[in-house]
Protein backbone atom coordinates (compact mmCIF):
# COMPACT_ATOMS: atom_id res chain seq x y z
CA UNK A 1 0.00 0.00 0.00
CA UNK A 2 1.44 3.37 -0.97
CA UNK A 3 2.59 5.65 1.87
CA UNK A 4 2.56 9.43 1.97
CA UNK A 5 5.82 11.39 1.98
CA UNK A 6 6.53 12.98 5.36
CA UNK A 7 5.84 16.75 5.13
CA UNK A 8 8.79 19.04 5.91
CA UNK A 9 9.13 19.62 9.65
CA UNK A 10 6.84 16.70 10.60
CA UNK A 11 7.85 13.96 13.01
CA UNK A 12 9.04 11.02 10.82
CA UNK A 13 8.10 8.52 13.58
CA UNK A 14 4.44 9.52 13.63
CA UNK A 15 1.96 6.64 13.20
CA UNK A 16 -0.62 7.39 10.52
CA UNK A 17 -4.18 6.10 10.47
CA UNK A 18 -4.42 4.09 7.23
CA UNK A 19 -8.09 3.23 7.57
CA UNK A 20 -8.23 -0.18 9.33
CA UNK A 21 -11.54 -0.70 11.10
CA UNK A 22 -12.63 -3.31 13.65
CA UNK A 23 -15.33 -5.79 12.71
CA UNK A 24 -18.64 -4.99 14.42
CA UNK A 25 -20.83 -7.62 12.70
CA UNK A 26 -22.24 -10.89 13.98
CA UNK A 27 -19.76 -13.64 14.86
CA UNK A 28 -21.22 -16.87 13.45
CA UNK A 29 -19.02 -19.17 15.54
CA UNK A 30 -17.89 -22.79 15.39
CA UNK A 31 -21.10 -24.40 14.20
CA UNK A 32 -21.26 -22.18 11.13
CA UNK A 33 -17.58 -22.78 10.36
CA UNK A 34 -18.09 -26.53 10.74
CA UNK A 35 -21.11 -26.53 8.42
CA UNK A 36 -19.24 -24.42 5.88
CA UNK A 37 -16.25 -26.78 5.91
CA UNK A 38 -18.58 -29.78 5.55
CA UNK A 39 -20.43 -28.19 2.63
CA UNK A 40 -17.22 -27.13 0.90
CA UNK A 41 -15.69 -30.59 1.30
CA UNK A 42 -18.83 -32.35 0.06
CA UNK A 43 -19.03 -30.13 -3.01
CA UNK A 44 -15.33 -30.64 -3.63
CA UNK A 45 -15.78 -34.43 -3.59
CA UNK A 46 -17.73 -34.05 -6.84
CA UNK A 47 -15.58 -31.25 -8.25
CA UNK A 48 -18.20 -28.56 -7.64
CA UNK A 49 -16.60 -25.18 -7.13
CA UNK A 50 -13.36 -26.48 -8.64
CA UNK A 51 -11.93 -26.61 -12.14
CA UNK A 52 -13.64 -28.52 -14.97
CA UNK A 53 -10.81 -31.05 -14.89
CA UNK A 54 -11.59 -31.86 -11.25
CA UNK A 55 -15.19 -32.72 -12.12
CA UNK A 56 -14.39 -35.31 -14.80
CA UNK A 57 -13.48 -38.41 -12.79
CA UNK A 58 -16.05 -38.16 -9.95
CA UNK A 59 -18.85 -37.41 -12.38
CA UNK A 60 -17.83 -40.28 -14.68
CA UNK A 61 -17.78 -42.72 -11.76
CA UNK A 62 -21.14 -41.42 -10.52
CA UNK A 63 -22.48 -41.84 -14.05
CA UNK A 64 -21.20 -45.43 -14.19
CA UNK A 65 -23.04 -46.29 -10.96
CA UNK A 66 -26.30 -44.77 -12.21
CA UNK A 67 -25.89 -46.28 -15.69
CA UNK A 68 -25.50 -49.80 -14.31
CA UNK A 69 -28.65 -49.30 -12.25
CA UNK A 70 -30.48 -47.97 -15.31
CA UNK A 71 -29.42 -51.03 -17.37
CA UNK A 72 -30.73 -53.37 -14.66
CA UNK A 73 -34.02 -51.46 -14.64
CA UNK A 74 -34.23 -51.60 -18.46
CA UNK A 75 -33.80 -55.38 -18.38
CA UNK A 76 -36.51 -55.72 -15.74
CA UNK A 77 -38.97 -53.45 -17.55
CA UNK A 78 -38.35 -54.98 -21.00
CA UNK A 79 -38.77 -58.55 -19.80
CA UNK A 80 -42.05 -60.20 -20.88
CA UNK A 81 -44.81 -59.93 -18.30
CA UNK A 82 -44.65 -62.64 -15.67
CA UNK A 83 -41.10 -63.80 -16.46
CA UNK A 84 -39.49 -61.70 -13.71
CA UNK A 85 -40.75 -61.03 -10.21
CA UNK A 86 -37.74 -59.15 -8.88
CA UNK A 87 -34.70 -57.20 -10.05
CA UNK A 88 -31.77 -59.17 -11.51
CA UNK A 89 -29.51 -57.66 -8.85
CA UNK A 90 -30.75 -57.04 -5.32
CA UNK A 91 -30.47 -53.72 -3.52
CA UNK A 92 -28.01 -55.09 -0.97
CA UNK A 93 -25.83 -56.73 -3.63
CA UNK A 94 -25.52 -53.63 -5.82
CA UNK A 95 -22.81 -51.76 -3.90
CA UNK A 96 -20.80 -54.92 -3.21
CA UNK A 97 -20.87 -55.82 -6.90
CA UNK A 98 -19.64 -52.34 -7.84
CA UNK A 99 -17.08 -52.14 -5.05
CA UNK A 100 -14.19 -51.52 -7.52
CA UNK A 101 -15.93 -48.37 -8.78
CA UNK A 102 -16.57 -47.19 -5.22
CA UNK A 103 -12.96 -47.90 -4.29
CA UNK A 104 -11.70 -45.93 -7.28
CA UNK A 105 -13.93 -42.99 -6.39
CA UNK A 106 -12.69 -43.04 -2.79
CA UNK A 107 -9.06 -43.32 -3.92
CA UNK A 108 -9.45 -40.25 -6.11
CA UNK A 109 -11.39 -38.06 -3.66
CA UNK A 110 -10.19 -38.95 -0.15
CA UNK A 111 -6.68 -37.54 -0.79
CA UNK A 112 -8.23 -34.42 -2.33
CA UNK A 113 -10.35 -33.97 0.80
CA UNK A 114 -7.49 -33.99 3.30
CA UNK A 115 -4.10 -34.16 1.56
CA UNK A 116 -4.22 -30.66 0.06
CA UNK A 117 -4.60 -29.07 3.49
CA UNK A 118 -1.63 -31.09 4.72
CA UNK A 119 0.50 -30.38 1.67
CA UNK A 120 -0.07 -26.62 1.72
CA UNK A 121 0.07 -26.49 5.54
CA UNK A 122 -3.28 -24.75 5.89
CA UNK A 123 -4.55 -26.94 8.76
CA UNK A 124 -3.12 -24.66 11.51
CA UNK A 125 -5.05 -21.78 9.95
CA UNK A 126 -8.29 -23.70 10.41
CA UNK A 127 -7.45 -24.32 14.06
CA UNK A 128 -6.48 -20.74 14.82
CA UNK A 129 -10.05 -19.61 15.49
CA UNK A 130 -12.91 -20.52 15.94
CA UNK A 131 -12.83 -24.10 14.59
CA UNK A 132 -11.28 -26.88 16.67
CA UNK A 133 -9.64 -30.15 15.77
CA UNK A 134 -12.82 -32.14 16.47
CA UNK A 135 -14.83 -29.84 14.20
CA UNK A 136 -12.36 -30.29 11.35
CA UNK A 137 -12.33 -34.09 11.61
CA UNK A 138 -16.13 -34.35 11.90
CA UNK A 139 -16.66 -32.04 8.92
CA UNK A 140 -14.22 -33.92 6.68
CA UNK A 141 -15.41 -37.36 7.82
CA UNK A 142 -19.06 -36.38 7.41
CA UNK A 143 -18.47 -34.90 3.97
CA UNK A 144 -16.65 -37.97 2.66
CA UNK A 145 -19.28 -40.33 4.09
CA UNK A 146 -22.07 -38.20 2.59
CA UNK A 147 -20.35 -38.18 -0.81
CA UNK A 148 -20.11 -41.97 -0.75
CA UNK A 149 -23.73 -42.26 0.35
CA UNK A 150 -24.83 -40.13 -2.61
CA UNK A 151 -22.71 -42.30 -4.91
CA UNK A 152 -24.30 -45.52 -3.65
CA UNK A 153 -27.83 -44.46 -2.68
CA UNK A 154 -28.85 -42.65 -5.88
CA UNK A 155 -28.50 -45.86 -7.97
CA UNK A 156 -30.69 -47.64 -5.41
CA UNK A 157 -33.36 -44.99 -5.94
CA UNK A 158 -33.13 -45.70 -9.68
CA UNK A 159 -33.50 -49.43 -9.00
CA UNK A 160 -36.50 -48.84 -6.73
CA UNK A 161 -38.24 -46.59 -9.24
CA UNK A 162 -37.61 -49.14 -11.98
CA UNK A 163 -38.97 -51.98 -9.83
CA UNK A 164 -42.18 -50.05 -9.29
CA UNK A 165 -42.43 -49.30 -13.00
CA UNK A 166 -42.06 -53.02 -13.67
CA UNK A 167 -44.95 -53.55 -11.22
CA UNK A 168 -43.02 -55.80 -8.87
CA UNK A 169 -44.46 -56.38 -5.41
CA UNK A 170 -44.53 -53.00 -3.63
CA UNK A 171 -44.00 -54.35 -0.12
CA UNK A 172 -41.07 -56.58 -1.04
CA UNK A 173 -39.39 -53.84 -3.07
CA UNK A 174 -39.84 -51.23 -0.34
CA UNK A 175 -38.38 -53.59 2.24
CA UNK A 176 -35.41 -54.42 0.01
CA UNK A 177 -34.87 -50.75 -0.77
CA UNK A 178 -34.80 -49.89 2.95
CA UNK A 179 -32.34 -52.70 3.64
CA UNK A 180 -30.17 -51.48 0.79
CA UNK A 181 -30.09 -47.94 2.18
CA UNK A 182 -29.02 -49.21 5.60
CA UNK A 183 -26.30 -51.29 3.97
CA UNK A 184 -24.85 -48.46 1.86
CA UNK A 185 -25.06 -46.04 4.81
CA UNK A 186 -22.91 -48.40 6.89
CA UNK A 187 -20.60 -48.96 3.92
CA UNK A 188 -20.22 -45.21 3.38
CA UNK A 189 -19.24 -44.50 6.99
CA UNK A 190 -16.78 -47.41 7.10
CA UNK A 191 -15.17 -46.70 3.73
CA UNK A 192 -14.95 -42.96 4.40
CA UNK A 193 -13.15 -43.46 7.70
CA UNK A 194 -10.62 -45.93 6.37
CA UNK A 195 -10.06 -43.93 3.18
CA UNK A 196 -9.44 -40.68 5.04
CA UNK A 197 -7.01 -42.39 7.42
CA UNK A 198 -4.98 -43.70 4.49
CA UNK A 199 -5.06 -40.31 2.76
CA UNK A 200 -4.19 -38.35 5.91
CA UNK A 201 -1.04 -40.37 6.57
CA UNK A 202 0.81 -38.51 3.83
CA UNK A 203 0.53 -35.06 2.21
CA UNK A 204 1.52 -36.63 -1.12
CA UNK A 205 -1.68 -37.25 -3.09
CA UNK A 206 -0.16 -40.01 -5.21
CA UNK A 207 0.82 -42.02 -2.16
CA UNK A 208 -2.65 -41.50 -0.70
CA UNK A 209 -4.31 -42.81 -3.88
CA UNK A 210 -2.09 -45.90 -3.89
CA UNK A 211 -2.74 -46.57 -0.19
CA UNK A 212 -6.53 -46.37 -0.60
CA UNK A 213 -6.50 -48.64 -3.65
CA UNK A 214 -4.33 -51.16 -1.83
CA UNK A 215 -6.58 -51.16 1.23
CA UNK A 216 -9.87 -51.66 -0.61
CA UNK A 217 -9.29 -53.22 -4.01
CA UNK A 218 -6.30 -55.43 -3.26
CA UNK A 219 -7.65 -56.60 0.10
CA UNK A 220 -11.02 -57.46 -1.46
CA UNK A 221 -9.36 -59.43 -4.25
CA UNK A 222 -7.04 -61.25 -1.84
CA UNK A 223 -9.79 -62.18 0.62
CA UNK A 224 -12.13 -63.31 -2.17
CA UNK A 225 -9.38 -65.50 -3.63
CA UNK A 226 -8.60 -67.12 -0.29
CA UNK A 227 -12.32 -67.69 0.30
CA UNK A 228 -12.61 -69.48 -3.05
CA UNK A 229 -9.63 -71.67 -2.12
CA UNK A 230 -11.17 -72.49 1.27
CA UNK A 231 -14.48 -73.32 -0.38
CA UNK A 232 -12.79 -75.57 -2.94
CA UNK A 233 -11.07 -77.39 -0.09
CA UNK A 234 -14.48 -77.83 1.58
CA UNK A 235 -13.42 -75.64 4.52
CA UNK A 236 -16.80 -73.92 4.44
CA UNK A 237 -16.58 -72.91 8.10
CA UNK A 238 -13.59 -70.69 7.36
CA UNK A 239 -15.24 -68.87 4.46
CA UNK A 240 -17.34 -66.54 6.62
CA UNK A 241 -14.50 -65.79 9.06
CA UNK A 242 -12.15 -64.84 6.24
CA UNK A 243 -14.58 -62.03 5.45
CA UNK A 244 -13.30 -60.15 8.49
CA UNK A 245 -10.16 -59.11 6.62
CA UNK A 246 -11.61 -56.86 3.93
CA UNK A 247 -13.89 -53.80 4.26
CA UNK A 248 -16.21 -54.90 1.44
CA UNK A 249 -16.58 -58.47 2.71
CA UNK A 250 -17.24 -57.12 6.20
CA UNK A 251 -20.25 -55.21 4.88
CA UNK A 252 -21.34 -58.30 2.95
CA UNK A 253 -21.21 -60.32 6.16
CA UNK A 254 -23.17 -57.76 8.19
CA UNK A 255 -25.97 -57.43 5.64
CA UNK A 256 -26.15 -61.21 5.25
CA UNK A 257 -26.52 -61.73 8.99
CA UNK A 258 -28.86 -58.85 9.81
CA UNK A 259 -30.46 -57.47 6.63
CA UNK A 260 -31.65 -60.66 4.99
CA UNK A 261 -29.23 -60.32 2.06
CA UNK A 262 -27.95 -63.20 0.00
CA UNK A 263 -24.27 -63.67 0.71
CA UNK A 264 -21.73 -62.97 -1.98
CA UNK A 265 -19.28 -65.37 -0.33
CA UNK A 266 -18.35 -68.51 -2.32
CA UNK A 267 -21.20 -71.00 -2.16
CA UNK A 268 -23.33 -68.47 -0.31
CA UNK A 269 -21.68 -69.43 2.98
CA UNK A 270 -22.26 -66.12 4.72
CA UNK A 271 -21.95 -65.65 8.48
CA UNK A 272 -24.71 -66.75 10.82
CA UNK A 273 -25.92 -64.76 13.81
CA UNK A 274 -22.81 -65.36 15.94
CA UNK A 275 -20.28 -64.60 13.23
CA UNK A 276 -22.49 -61.72 12.09
CA UNK A 277 -22.19 -60.08 15.51
CA UNK A 278 -18.41 -60.34 15.21
CA UNK A 279 -18.54 -58.77 11.74
CA UNK A 280 -20.66 -55.90 13.06
CA UNK A 281 -18.38 -55.33 16.06
CA UNK A 282 -15.35 -55.22 13.77
CA UNK A 283 -17.10 -52.67 11.52
CA UNK A 284 -17.98 -50.46 14.50
CA UNK A 285 -14.46 -50.81 15.90
CA UNK A 286 -12.94 -49.78 12.55
CA UNK A 287 -15.23 -46.73 12.36
CA UNK A 288 -14.38 -45.64 15.90
CA UNK A 289 -10.71 -46.41 15.32
CA UNK A 290 -10.64 -44.37 12.12
CA UNK A 291 -12.07 -41.36 13.96
CA UNK A 292 -9.54 -41.80 16.77
CA UNK A 293 -6.61 -42.05 14.33
CA UNK A 294 -7.74 -38.92 12.49
CA UNK A 295 -8.03 -37.02 15.77
CA UNK A 296 -4.53 -38.12 16.73
CA UNK A 297 -3.17 -37.25 13.30
CA UNK A 298 -4.56 -33.71 13.44
CA UNK A 299 -3.32 -33.19 16.97
CA UNK A 300 0.18 -33.15 15.48
CA UNK A 301 -0.40 -31.16 12.32
CA UNK A 302 -2.49 -28.58 14.13
CA UNK A 303 0.40 -27.37 16.26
Amino acid sequence: MATELTPPGADPTRIHNIGYRKYDGQRLGRSYARRSLYSQSLRGAYGLGRSAKSKVLPMILFGVMVLVAAIIVAVAVAAPAGTMTKLPLSYTAFAISLQPVIGLYLASQAPQTVSRDLRFKTVPLYFSRPIERRDYVLAKYGAMASALFVLTAVPLVVLYAGALLAKFDFGAQTKGFGQGLVSVALLSVLFAGLGLVMAALTPRRGFGVAAVIALFTISYGAVSTVQVIAYSQEATGAVSWLGLFSPATLIDGVQTAFLGASSGYPGGYGPGAGAGVVHLLVVLALIAGSYAVLMRRYRKVGL
